[in-house]
């Protein structure tokens, strides 16, 4: 049975079945969106029918249902596009995106980090489940199909453990670079803290619950990490801060 990840290697792309996370608009194949999770519509609209990847049967991008400045939430509800929970969906898309480009760096080089960082982007999907499930919404169902797990932040604290190891000791602070793929690893850990604060009130008003966001700030620490992997592995520089040397007026 294969999974979303797969799916996607296949030559489905979630915006053209599912449109954006962001908007959280229903699938176009069935209700099962309306019922449960992503997971759910990729076992019936999906697993069950594989022609539906090689091209037989296109879905349409666009629904209207959002003409009006409204996107649903995977609870059924409608809420502006606005909203802080479509601001925190938008974010962890552009993150997604990013990783991808940053992806295909890695790919170039060689690096080993290709498989890390398509795992991440499978587990950002499901982050994306989560958080447009509210965790007050009462619907038990959705939110046991919605679980963001602890482990995957452990298996993100072990990523980072074993590639830190290889690394020499950080002495000063650096800056962006080391590299094409070190920098595009550098961006993704700047929009991943920004889509971490997109998350702060959510986590606050206990929204989503805790493992979802501690996964999300151990990831920065995790794209830190595997940018300066990337530079030693291309042997390439990590330019360091320098302080300015104009003195203050007394």
């Amino acid at each position: 049975m294969m999974n979303p990840c797969t799916s996607v290697q296949r030559g489905l792309s979630l915006h053209r079945h599912f449109h954006t996370l962001s908007k959280a608009i229903s699938c176009t194949t069935c209700t099962t969106f309306q019922k449960g999770s992503i997971a759910d519509c990729f076992r019936r609209c999906v697993q069950t029918t594989p022609h539906r990847l090689d091209g037989e049967q296109k879905f349409k991008i666009y629904t209207r249902t959002g003409d009006k400045g409204t996107s649903m939430l995977f609870t059924g509800e409608r809420r502006a596009k606005d909203d802080i929970i479509f601001t925190a969906l938008g974010h962890t898309d552009e993150l997604n995106s990013f990783i991808g480009l940053a992806r295909e760096y890695c790919v170039d080089a060689n690096n080993g980090l290709e498989g890390q960082l398509e795992e991440i982007q499978c587990r950002l999907l499901e982050l994306g489940s989560h958080i447009a499930t509210p965790r007050d919404s009462g619907n038990e169902g959705r939110l046991l199909r919605t679980t963001f797990h602890e482990k995957h932040t452990d298996n993100l604290e072990l990523l980072i453990d074993n590639m830190d190891e290889t690394l020499p000791a950080l002495k000063n602070f650096i800056l962006a670079s080391g590299g094409k793929t070190s920098a595009a690893l550098h961006c993704c850990r700047s929009i991943c803290r920004r889509a971490e604060r997109s998350l702060v009130e959510l986590h606050r008003g206990n929204a989503i619950d805790s493992h979802a966001y501690k996964y999300i700030n151990r990831l920065s620490d995790y794209f830190f990490t595997a940018a300066r992997f990337a530079a030693q592995h291309e042997g390439q520089k990590e330019v360091v801060f320098k302080a300015s040397n104009v003195q203050n007026d007394e």
